[in-house]
């Protein structure tokens, strides 16, 4: 990836929010024919966050927001992009990122969606990136926000265990210091476009329940398992670097067995991933952020560390990116000594 006039972009800002209500699997266990140990077995998800009416996915991604900007220190006036990754708002039209503009008080300025699955906030910080280096903007607001448990058939185990509601932002700001993105990869496959669906055809209503998945989790897992590490290695050419490199992998919180078969598949330890999938569930394009967040505001995630961010999810999609979060004055204190044992 070429640098334009050493242009780069550090994450100074960074907030989530979940909806209150904490559905937990022995919540599950009274109303589907389910059980704790089940599911933890199966996807390694003790928990998860579900939303009500009034928090839609616009909702949601305007307190992250709100969260971001007042970590960063920046006004919403400040801001010069809004970018947000979604697979399921509530409308077809205006886009949620209209919606937070609005919300946050930001003025005239450019804001859309990208609908990329659960690689929706992977594409979307990439496309962020490619505006800062240019230098046609200074401030980009970047958010992951999902909605799901509302369109999903609640009557069936298999999805309702699964999904999880929340939103998670981060603020990019433009920097001479060397940081950010250092190298990344998109990709789709049109051709796996069945194995991951939520169909509309019948027409779309936000609180009905009743609209078909299709999910062919045996050629997602075999898919995912493949592509993950595949992503990695992309992403990590391009910046030049090496898994030991890198402090923390970042991996859509999809299902605790794919991560353990790409972990295994590319050599690493499972330790070297940043895992909160028993916290959330699947949030979509909002478990990196999310897992972003939890790392940083707990220490685990240092400010100066690389990590390296890849998902996947329907279209089928997938992506990866390597981002220094913030400069490193001393090299001889990167990569960080962690014990990934």
């Amino acid at each position: 990836m070429e640098r334009h006039n050493k242009r780069y972009g550090k994450i100074t800002g960074w907030g989530i929010y979940t909806p209150p209500k904490v559905v937990t699997n022995f919540d599950m266990e009274k109303n589907w024919d389910t059980t704790n140990e089940w599911i933890v077995q199966r996807t390694g998800i003790q928990q998860r966050r579900f939303a009500s009416e009034e928090e839609t996915t616009a909702f949601m991604a305007t307190q992250a927001a709100l969260n971001a900007l007042e970590k960063a220190d920046v006004q919403a006036s400040e801001i010069d992009l809004i970018i947000v990754g979604t697979c399921l708002a509530e409308d077809f039209t205006p886009s949620v990122a209209c919606i937070v503009q609005s919300a946050i008080g930001a003025k005239n300025i450019p804001a859309f969606d990208i609908s990329a699955g659960c690689s929706g906030f992977v594409y979307s910080l990439s496309t962020a990136y490619q505006f800062l280096s240019t230098g046609l903007y200074q401030r980009i607001l970047v958010i992951g926000a999902e909605n799901l448990t509302r369109f999903f058939e609640r009557s069936d185990r298999t999805f309702a265990v699964l999904f999880g509601d929340g939103a998670g932002a981060i603020v990019l700001e433009q920097t001479d210091q060397p940081c950010g993105l250092q190298g990344f990869t998109l990709g789709a496959d049109g051709s796996g476009q069945d194995d991951i669906r939520l169909n509309t055809s019948s027409g779309l209503n936000r609180f009905d329940a009743g609209h078909l998945v299709q999910f062919n989790g045996r050629e997602v897992f075999k898919f995912a398992s493949r592509i993950l590490g595949k992503a990695c290695d992309q992403a990590l050419a391009q910046s030049n670097l090496s898994l030991d490199d890198v402090d923390w992998i970042i991996p859509h919180q999809a299902n605790i067995r794919i991560i353990q078969s790409a972990a295994k598949n590319m050599g690493v330890p499972i330790g070297k991933f940043y895992i909160n999938i028993d916290q959330y569930g699947n949030t979509s394009s909002a478990s990196i952020p999310l897992a972003l967040f939890e790392g940083l505001e707990s220490g685990r995630i240092k400010p100066t560390d690389t990590v390296l961010m890849v998902a996947f999810g329907a279209g089928l999609t997938w992506g990866a990116c390597v981002v220094q979060l913030a400069p490193v004055l001393n090299p001889q204190l990167h990569p960080a000594q962690h014990s990934w044992a």
